[in-house]
């Protein structure tokens, strides 16, 4: 059976890293979380004292060089997430890091280091990435290239939930603004704005499963893989 690569993209909250943990499961691929890659840049640059108006990007680089990210398998099976030898997954996703990351994310110089790296992981096929410039920028030639979106209510109240579930501190209207902020930052950044690939499929998840979108989207990955 032939391997593709799967490029999901899409703004915050709209189901992308949910629904392709459980496809590379479904398909035996790899799963790469780019936005994951991008937060722990934010950990690292705020960890160092730098801020949106400070930042200093050769001394950022260098910490990128000097501490790798890589990602593990919990014992529950969910992904982890390490700075060297430090499990950053649930720190990357405080408010903190959730406020800075479309600053750090918009340094052409940071995107150029990890899309690299993520090209270089993609190479050989079975790999599902998600994130926000996959089908535009890091994938262009990914065999399948998906666009979710839903409205800036149910996206908040994804992130809502899934905050108290983590035991981190949450404010749904604040969540609603800080989700509507992230987009306007997120489509209008000079490099790699977040817009869908012009051969994406756009699916709207506002009101749809999991489930139905994990269909929606196997479906068509095995229409490619079967051809």
């Amino acid at each position: 059976m032939k391997k593709i690569t799967i490029a999901i993209d899409g703004p915050a909250s709209s189901g992308k890293s949910t629904v392709a943990k459980l496809i590379a499961k479904d398909l035996g691929y790899v799963y790469l979380d780019t936005g994951a890659m991008y937060r722990s840049v934010t950990y690292l640059a705020l960890q160092a004292g730098l801020t949106e108006e400070t930042v200093n990007v050769p001394q950022l680089l260098d910490l990128i060089d000097r501490h790798p990210i890589s990602f593990g398998l919990a014992a529950d099976g969910s992904q982890t997430v390490f700075i060297k030898d430090q499990d950053v997954t649930l720190a990357i996703r405080q408010n903190d890091v959730t406020a800075n990351v479309s600053w750090v994310a918009a340094l052409a110089e940071v995107r150029e280091k990890l899309v690299e790296q993520q090209r270089q992981l993609a190479k050989s096929g079975g790999m599902i990435m998600d994130g926000r410039d996959i089908g535009t920028v890091v994938l262009p030639k990914a065999e399948l290239k998906i666009f979710l979106i839903a409205s800036v209510e149910e996206r908040a109240e994804r992130r809502y939930k899934e905050n108290l579930a983590k035991g981190i501190e949450a404010d749904l209207e604040e969540l609603k603004q800080t989700i509507a902020e992230r987009d306007y930052k997120d489509s209008h950044r000079r490099v790699s704005p977040l817009k869908p690939a012009d051969d994406a499929l756009i699916f709207d998840t506002t009101g749809v499963s999991i489930e139905g979108v994990v269909t929606f989207i196997l479906e068509k990955a095995k229409q490619i893989i079967d051809k």
